[in-house]
């Protein structure tokens, strides 16, 4: 009974709030009778206590004596205790009181209407006060008037009783309402359980809600399920039909209570519900629905004896079944797509992965073109998409008429292609039979396609970002069905989700071809002209990409070849030109012949500067402003007179060196950091190089990688250069290129292979010259005769001059010893060198200057000229071509005398 889930403690609840509120109710009653009874009895007292005190014997004499108070206060008190008010004041006609039961609120105004009473009239009033300090009080007062003999008001009498002293009544009362309430609700409880016990018999123990959820749960699964429901008597008549059963068999609405054979159903469904046999997934045909019956008795289950029949039709649910079938495999294929395509950064295996993902789960031929402004990784504009190139074919075989892969197509701007590109959605020929719009590109193909049974076609667009990339073709032939407008959509996810890798390999197409470009212009095009070293050069970028592997041949005087290889951190655009940078650095510093080691003091100046400079400025970095530090590089310079090869390297792997004999060794260049990022010196080691010897220069792509370790690839690296004993450089190079760099290199590889030669020693001649002017002529005749004896007549004379100014300056502004040296090469190459370290510098002499003029001739004569200084003092030098005219020659000199004459000032 006390359970609130039941219906009996449902109803004793409902019975104990309606006592309480009858109880809540009598007792509010109450209190508003007793308030009203409190201050009626409250006024009779007042007016009673005050008439009596303002008729008394002596009160009219008091008021006219001298002290009224001490008359009046005395007699007041004695009234108000015996009549039992709470206070009995008297006053004079202002107001002013004589007496109250406070003697310090004597002498001051008097609280309440006073002006009805000086006219004769008695005053009743319900006013708050103060009786006592601290106590405000509601109090029922009257006000009479005092009159003498003659009928006069002479003053004011008022008595009141604060409502709370007269409010027993009510306190007498309430025992009896709560004892009418408690009898209420005990003759309510003893009713509550009979009820319960009843309502247990009735519903078998469920409660309102286990009810209420039982019909609601009867309601839903009768007529919200996707089965049809027939309940039918022992009779065979129809005592319940759900709504999927009357939609399954179109039955009427007032379909209970009638015989099933007069419904119009199908025989064999009236006699499986007429009989009394139990059935299991019977099949009947019921209109156009094939329905699976199952019957079942329900008088096992209580109730009347009858059947219950269940229909579920098998026609609705094989299609949901295909459809869902459908939904799965179109989600398969789009995981499929989104694994397969765009695996690489390459436009046409993108396009070949995208035709083979649509092949053959959703069409039958899949072909995919792309704009040629894509297909370069240019941006496609609108003019440009009529230029359209064919990417991949799959599906078909090979006879099926269709454009080759690769080949460009010209597409007709009234075309349902071209249309389907501007519109930006997928197009539908459901029928290529029943329409001639897709025909307009090429009738002829076009009907050799229609006899090789392709019947249906889409035409989507690809395109990303906004931008129109190409358009995709999906043929269905054969015994397959047609497009649907419902395969629309799939088609336009399909080729949104291929046409994203598309255009990411485009931008990548774009960037790399750039830094290709890049590169390749700066990088060495052609090996320069010399004669010391026979060298063969390789490159390959990462598969990521263009990176900064750089490497350059320079000629310098004396015969000698500099070899330069470096490398810089990163790949692309950013790589490249930094590269670019540091190659035009390292020309710029060898044209001032300077050693190896001092040449990286100043690269090493230099990257450190740039890196200061190009600092992005806090907050603004962007990536862009990415400094140098990290590049590394080798610099070795070759002299082909001594056979010497002076090395220094900053951070880069060392060389190679492959002698005749096959042996290869590593040498022990010192190591410093790499360029930028400490300024320590650098150091320089010499090889002595035999003729023949293979010195290989190459970066760390080449023998390094993340998936192998350096000593493996210096160790095939060394391995395959002694197999190559006896090859040239260029077979070298392809050799080392083929065998020994990873698989899948993460880094650029550059490889430069330089074979040496020797000088003969018949092609040098050298002399050491005294510190005499009088030595020069001798010299000079010994050089002509060299020059004679090497067949170099023509410029004799010049080389002859040449050397007579360099050397009388040599010994008159040098120092001790000065030496001559001629190398005959690709050029003639003279040489003055001398102990000191003053540079000679050239100008043009006033024409009052006695000297200053030989310099000048020097350079004009000869090709180049320079000074390259030494361990100790310098070397002046000068380059002329092998052969000259002597007609030119004197002619050269005229003009380079005279030209010190034109002057106006002369």
């Amino acid at each position: 009974m006390l359970n609130p889930r039941s219906a009996a403690g449902q109803v004793f609840l409902l019975q104990v709030v309606i006592v309480l509120l009858l109880v809540a109710a009598a007792v509010t009653a109450l209190v508003v009778q007793a308030e009203r009874d409190s201050t009626r009895e409250a006024q009779r007292q007042s007016v009673t206590a005050a008439e009596a005190f303002a008729n008394a014997p002596g009160t009219v004499q008091a008021l006219g004596s001298r002290d009224p108070t001490a008359v009046l206060q005395p007699r007041a008190e004695a009234a108000r205790k015996r009549t039992g008010v709470d206070f009995i004041v008297v006053m004079n006609k202002e107001g002013i009181r004589y007496t109250h039961p406070n003697p310090h609120r004597i002498g001051k105004k008097f609280i309440g209407t006073i002006g009805p009473s000086l006219a004769g009239r008695t005053t009743i009033e319900s006013v708050k006060g103060i009786l006592r300090p601290g106590q405000h009080v509601k109090v029922v007062q009257a006000v009479v008037p005092v009159t003498d003999s003659h009928g006069s008001v002479v003053g004011l009498a008022s008595a009141g009783l604060t409502v709370q002293n007269v409010s027993g009544l009510f306190d007498r009362q309430l025992p009896i309402i709560f004892g009418t309430g408690a009898i209420a609700l005990g003759l309510s409880t003893t009713g509550t359980a009979l009820v319960s016990r009843r309502l247990r018999r009735q519903t078998h123990g469920l409660g309102p809600a286990e009810m209420t959820r039982m019909y609601e749960h009867h309601d839903a699964v009768l007529h919200a399920a996707r089965e049809g429901v027939l309940i039918v008597d022992a009779g065979g008549r129809l005592t319940l039909a759900n709504d999927e059963a009357r939609r399954l068999l179109d039955l009427p609405p007032d379909v209970e209570r009638r015989h099933v054979v007069g419904l119009g159903l199908d025989e064999g469904i009236v006699t499986l519900l007429t009989s009394g046999e139990p059935a299991t997934d019977a099949v009947h045909l019921a209109g156009d629905r094939l329905l699976a019956l199952n019957k079942r008795p329900t008088a096992p289950y209580g109730g009347q004896a009858g059947s219950v029949v269940t229909l579920r039709d098998t026609t609705e649910l094989a299609a949901v079944t295909g459809r869902a079938e459908v939904a799965r495999e179109r989600l398969r294929l789009l995981y499929d797509a989104g694994v397969r395509v765009g695996t690489t950064l390459d436009i046409t295996c993108t396009a070949e992965e995208l035709a083979e993902v649509a092949i053959p789960r959703f069409a039958d031929v899949a072909v995919v073109d792309l704009l040629d402004a894509v297909v370069r990784g240019q941006e496609p504009a609108r003019e440009t998409w009529q230029q359209m190139r064919r990417m991949a074919i799959s599906g078909g075989g090979a006879d099926l008429p269709l454009r080759s892969v690769g080949e460009l197509i010209t597409m007709l701007p009234t075309t349902p292609q071209m249309k389907t590109l501007a519109r930006g959605r997928a197009a539908l020929e459901q029928d290529l039979r029943q329409t001639r719009r897709w025909q307009q590109q090429d009738p002829d193909r076009a009907r050799r396609l229609l006899e090789h049974g392709l019947h249906s076609l889409m035409m989507v667009p690809l395109q990303a970002r906004g931008v129109v990339l190409g358009m995709v073709h999906l043929w269905r032939a054969g015994d397959s069905p047609p497009f649907e407008e419902e395969d629309l959509s799939f088609a336009e996810e399909l080729a949104a989700r291929a046409a994203l890798a598309i255009d990411n390999a485009r931008r990548f197409t774009r960037e790399h071809a750039l830094a290709v470009t890049l590169q390749r212009r700066l990088l060495p095009r052609r090996l320069p002209e010399q004669h010391a070293l026979e060298v063969a050069w390789r490159y390959r970028p990462a598969e990521a990409g263009v990176g900064g592997d750089w490497f350059d041949v320079i000629p310098l005087p004396g015969a000698r070849v500099a070899l330069v290889v470096g490398d810089v951190v990163g790949h692309g655009l950013h790589a490249a030109a930094t590269m670019g940078r540091l190659r035009t650095a390292v020309q710029n510093f060898s044209s001032l012949d300077l050693p190896p080691d001092e040449l990286l003091g100043h690269l090493d100046d230099l990257v450190t500067r740039v890196d200061s400079e190009e600092s992005a400025p806090e907050g603004l970095d962007d990536g862009e402003n990415e400094g140098l530090t990290g590049a590394t590089c080798l610099y070795a310079i070759y002299d082909p007179v001594t056979g010497v090869c002076t090395v220094a390297r900053a951070g880069h792997p060392g060389p190679a060196v492959a002698y005749p004999d096959g042996t290869v060794i590593y040498p022990d260049v010192p190591a410093s950091p790499p360029l930028g990022v400490s300024g320590h010196p650098f150091e320089t080691i010499q090889l002595h190089l035999p003729a023949g010897s293979r010195l290989v220069l190459y970066t760390d792509g080449l023998v390094e990688d993340r998936d192998r370790d350096i000593d493996i690839g210096l160790g095939s690296l060394r391995a395959t250069l002694a197999e190559a004993t006896g090859r040239g450089p260029d077979e070298t190079c392809q050799t080392v290129m083929d065998t020994v760099p990873p698989e899948h290199p993460s880094d650029d590889i550059a490889v430069v292979v330089a074979r040496t030669r020797l000088l003969p020693p018949s092609n040098v001649a050298e002399w050491e010259v005294p510190s005499d002017p009088a030595a020069v002529a001798l010299v000079r005749n010994e050089a002509g005769a060299q020059l004679r004896e090497w067949g170099l007549e023509e410029i004799g004379f010049t080389t002859e001059l040449i050397l007579s100014e360099l050397i009388t300056n040599a010994i008159r502004y040098g120092a001790p010893p000065v030496k001559v040296r001629l190398l005959h090469d690709r050029t003639l190459t003279c040489e003055v060198s001398d102990g000191s370290s003053t540079s000679p510098h050239l100008r043009r002499a006033e024409t009052t200057d006695e000297g200053g003029r030989g310099l000048f001739l020097v350079a004009q004569f000869a090709q180049r000229w320079g000074t390259r200084y030494a361990t100790r003092g310098k070397v002046i030098w000068t380059e002329q071509p092998l052969h000259d005219g002597a007609a030119a020659t004197g002619d050269k000199i005229a003009d380079a005398l005279l030209s010190q004459f034109d002057d106006p000032a002369l």
